[in-house]
């Protein structure tokens, strides 16, 4: 069709040339809208078969990312006449002996009125053997290269038999007589139906690069957070698991409470990212109280250690030189055998020996106090008032200072009553949430994914209001959050891997948080389903 032609075309246009205009504005609706590969590509063939009437056809793909040898990868088929005709996706090597690979290879079309009567001299051939093993029969061919604007063949569109009329099925014996062969007309309607395909897969390949560049930093962004801390390695991934699962069990029931909630599959993707990187805020906090395990850090531990050896030798010279010099002054005593003072003598000796002995039995007895204390459990009323004890006492060091055997700062840690943090560190642990959200805040966020950073931020709150860090009600906190509290609990009771604490097994687990649904802390509704669906079972876990 020529310029001028197609001007009168649409200067006067028929009823047939109206409902064209319609088709592709229809169809530039459709594939803007269309974000799933699969849809869009079988949605381009749908719509050009139905442009032209083709009884057949199928989308090849380039393969980009094998660089060293470039395929065409079959995406998509359509067969009128073999509607059961079962799909298979396959990748090809790119010859000019194969039609779609001349096409591909050089970024012409091909038009053919007959498959079976190829023009001589050509380097392409047909393939019979579909035609063989169906008992189909290929007729008129119509190949188009799938071309960007910078003429890169980004895959291949070909439509097979051109029927005269649409709602005929074709078979072996009436192939020929019921097709025709496609028009110039039509092939340049394809042709530009297929330049605004390959917007629409341009478009489609690079949300898909963002959403796998946005998943490998998601991805790294977590292994950053875990390599602080390989004792809660795996947590952000069981919790996003967790998350998803429970999220799906909402969406399957969809009655009761659950019935006006539903999530989509990219509001999922979206509580699956929160899930991910709920603790990223962990990344700020100082190492040395992330990887904590008992009340004291090892080198206070060690430290208080030098200080217990060097307060016994202390001891043991002091009264070493205490017997040197009560022997000293009674010298003459020592050769007197036998006699009342001789006996004096040796008895004060042993009562030193023995007021030693027990000194340092009472410093080995405080030294097991320290690491009992040390422990991360609560404290019995018992190391408590020994601890007191222990502030006390006093020993000279190797300066002559007189120096407590405890500092003020290491009995604050270990008469900590629960847990092995004080309030300053778990200050500190409980601020990663707020450093979380704001780290997460500053993400340009689609509007897909846009709630992720509130999502996050309310992983600590509890219904009631005593969770932290702005202490949210029921009413405040959203049902995604609560979600990830569910699976973030579990997964904190159950892991093994935690160095202040065993992991819980499943059934002491589910009864704290049971007990905690009772309290309204977390929601009770959201706890049975996760309990009756056993969601924890993705885990690996059971009752």
């Amino acid at each position: 069709m020529t310029q001028l032609n197609t001007l009168k075309w649409l200067q006067q246009p028929t009823q047939a040339t109206e409902l064209l205009i319609e088709q592709l504005l229809d169809i530039g609706v459709a594939l803007s809208d269309t974000y799933d590969l699969g849809e869009l590509l079988n949605l381009i063939l749908s719509k050009s078969r139905e442009i032209t009437c083709s009884d057949a056809g199928s989308v090849y793909l380039v393969d980009e990312l094998n660089v060293k040898e470039c395929k065409l990868v079959f995406k998509a088929a359509q067969n009128d006449s073999l509607p059961d005709l079962a799909f298979q996706e396959q990748a090809l090597a790119i010859t000019s002996e194969s039609l779609t690979g001349y096409v591909a290879l050089t970024g012409q079309s091909l038009n053919l009125a007959d498959a079976y009567n190829l023009p001589k001299n050509t380097p392409y051939k047909f393939d019979k053997s579909f035609d063989e093993k169906t008992g189909y029969r290929t007729c008129s061919v119509l190949i188009l290269p799938i071309q960007n604007r910078h003429l890169e063949v980004l895959g291949v569109l070909q439509l097979i038999n051109r029927k005269i009329q649409s709602n005929v099925l074709l078979t072996q014996e009436n192939a020929k007589e019921l097709t025709q062969p496609y028009s110039e007309w039509e092939e340049r309607i394809l042709t530009s139906l297929a330049s605004q395909a390959a917007i629409s897969i341009e478009r489609n390949n690079l949300q898909e690069n963002i959403e796998n560049l946005f998943e490998g930093f998601v991805k790294a962004s977590v292994r950053a957070i875990e390599a602080r801390d390989s004792c809660t390695s795996g947590h952000s991934e069981r919790v996003a698991k967790l998350t998803v699962g429970l999220s799906q069990e909402v969406n399957i029931i969809n009655s009761g409470i659950f019935s006006e909630i539903y999530f989509s599959n990219q509001q999922i993707q979206e509580l699956r990212y929160a899930a991910l990187l709920h603790d990223f805020g962990k990344i700020g906090v100082p190492e040395a109280i992330l990887t904590k395990r008992k009340k004291l850090y090892q080198e206070q531990l060690e430290l208080i250690q030098q200080r217990f050896s060097l307060a016994q030798r202390t001891l043991e010279m002091e009264y070493a030189q205490t017997k040197y010099k009560y022997l000293s002054g009674h010298l003459s005593d020592i050769y007197q055998s036998h006699t009342q003072k001789s006996c004096l003598l040796c008895q004060k000796i042993k009562n030193l020996d023995l007021e030693l002995e027990v000194a340092i039995t009472q410093l080995n007895d405080y030294w097991q106090t320290i690491l009992t204390a040390n422990e991360p459990r609560i404290l019995a009323e018992e190391p408590l008032k020994q601890l007191q004890e222990i502030s006390l006492y006093t020993y000279k060091d190797i300066d002559g200072q007189i120096k407590h055997l405890i500092t003020p700062e290491e009995m604050a840690q270990l008469t900590v009553p629960r847990g092995n943090l004080t309030p300053e560190e778990r200050q500190a642990i409980e601020a990663h949430v707020t450093d979380s959200y704001e780290f997460l805040k500053q993400i340009p966020w689609t509007k897909k994914l846009q709630k992720i950073p509130n999502i996050a931020y309310g992983h600590h709150e509890r219904l009631d209001g005593s969770g932290y860090p702005r202490g949210l009600k029921e009413n405040e906190i959203s049902i995604q959050t609560q979600i990830i509290v569910i699976a973030d609990i579990y997964d904190a009771l159950t892991a093994g891997d935690r160095p202040y604490k065993q992991g819980l097994p499943v059934e002491v687990a589910l009864r704290i948080m049971g007990s905690e649904a009772a309290e309204n802390k977390i929601n009770s509704h959201l706890f049975e389903l996760f309990k009756q669906k056993q969601v924890f079972s993705m885990l690996g876990h059971s009752k």
